[in-house]
């Protein structure tokens, strides 16, 4: 089992790559159940993801409360839109990271209603179905951001047993096995809508089958993921950990 304090160097690091591979600017949050109390999760005080360090980090209930709720009201002021993570920890007890991002080549398919489909065997890890939340179906106007745990949960239903899924006008969400693999399928998920936005305009885009899905998926175990992760670490700056 992993150690908290691992767990901390580990999402310092993810939030680093995040920012430098485009995937969140000032915004966005990547967070991991901990090892621990499977009804906890560790994730930032609100910072801009590049600015994260080791002492920003802090402990949540699944409800979106701080552990430390003196911190919280002093100095660790916590993200709004925390319910996210902690929605999806609820519903999914499979579910070890979760991203949330405003991934800009998502965007036009979360406006649109476009589907999302992989289309790059290395993007096969966003799996089958890409599906759309829009707030506003159940929540009519707000300002977008997701601040409660009714929000969340909402989130968290349409996403489903799947991996990433985009919200109207907002940005994406992202659900992993592990810090590595939620980075990895984020990472993958921006340049799947790239390339598909690349291509619509050249003519009838042949995606992946379901059975190159699943062979693709399959295979994309711990070499894969620390093989991407050295390379990432490397251009952020920051240097490769064990595997947490």
């Amino acid at each position: 089992m992993a150690k908290p304090f691992d767990l901390i160097d580990e999402i310092v690091t993810a939030n680093r790559i995040l920012a430098n591979e485009g995937i969140v600017d000032s915004f966005g949050h990547i967070s991991v159940r901990h090892p621990k109390h499977k009804d906890r999760y560790l994730l930032s005080r609100a910072r801009a993801p590049e600015r994260i360090e080791a002492s920003d980090i802090m402990e949540f209930t699944l409800e979106g409360d701080p552990i430390d709720e003196k911190k919280a009201k002093t100095t660790h002021a916590p993200y709004t839109e925390r319910f996210i993570h902690g929605a999806i920890y609820e519903m999914r007890p499979d579910i070890q990271s979760v991203v949330h991002n405003h991934s800009p080549s998502t965007i036009p398919f979360g406006i649109t209603g476009k589907k999302l489909k992989p289309l790059l065997h290395m993007c096969a890890s966003i799996g089958h179905d890409v599906p759309l939340w829009d707030s506003h179906d159940k929540f009519g106007d707000t300002a977008l951001l997701v601040n409660s745990m009714a929000m969340g949960r909402d989130l968290a239903k349409r996403l489903g047993k799947g991996r990433a899924a985009l919200m109207r006008g907002h940005g994406a969400v992202v659900a992993g096995t592990s810090i590595r693999h939620a980075v990895f399928v984020s990472n993958y998920l921006e340049l799947n809508a790239k390339l598909q936005m690349q291509s619509m305009p050249m003519g009838k885009i042949k995606h992946l089958t379901k059975g190159e899905i699943d062979a693709v998926i399959a295979r994309t175990g711990p070499y894969t993921l620390n093989r991407a992760w050295e390379n990432w670490c490397l251009r952020a700056g920051r240097e490769m950990q064990a595997s947490a």
